[in-house]
């Protein structure tokens, strides 16, 4: 399962992890980890009252409460979406 968000595009990001430890002369090289930072998606049924269907799709935990402010169709308007481009 690709971990992006339909409708904001959300997607993994990397950066470094870095251990802060206490004395010592460690400051001179600290340690850095590679680390991903994944988005917060989840496999979600909407509800579509003007069309009368349910839909799926792979919304990120911001995408959802988009949604439940506007409603699907709205806030896939406001992203330059269409109900083509996410089914």
């Amino acid at each position: 399962m690709s971990r992006k968000c339909d409708l904001t595009g959300r997607k993994p990001m990397y950066g470094r992890s870095i251990q802060h430890r206490h004395g010592g002369n460690w400051a001179r090289r600290a340690p850095k980890t590679n680390r991903v930072f994944r988005p917060n998606v989840h496999r979600h049924r909407v509800y579509i009252p003007e069309l009368d269907q349910w839909v799926t799709l792979k919304l990120s935990a911001k995408a959802i409460r988009i949604i439940s402010k506007k409603g699907l169709l709205r806030a896939l308007r406001d992203e330059g979406l269409s109900l083509k481009d996410v089914m």
